[in-house]
């Protein structure tokens, strides 16, 4: 997965709301279908950023979590 990821943002030890307004900022600079991995230790993401991806209309591709971080895998969609 890591040869398609074109932007990752690394969040690491922000709380909510700035992981998703990061990720928002973020987003913006990616190509049509390009990828962002985001890095997060919030496990208030778990909740928002796939709220944020419904909303938006980006697919998220995968999530992953152990016990220091959460990983998400999101693919910019514009239809």
């Amino acid at each position: 997965m890591n040869s398609e990821i074109d932007k990752v943002l690394d969040t690491t030890g922000l709380l909510c709301p700035e992981p998703v307004m990061m990720l928002h900022k973020a987003v913006k600079d990616l190509p049509e279908n390009g990828v962002i991995k985001v890095i997060a230790t919030d496990p208030s993401t778990t909740r928002d950023i796939p709220k944020f991806c419904h909303f938006l209309g980006y697919e998220l591709i995968r999530q992953e979590a152990d016990e220091k971080e959460y990983l998400y895998f999101i693919r910019k969609k514009t239809d």
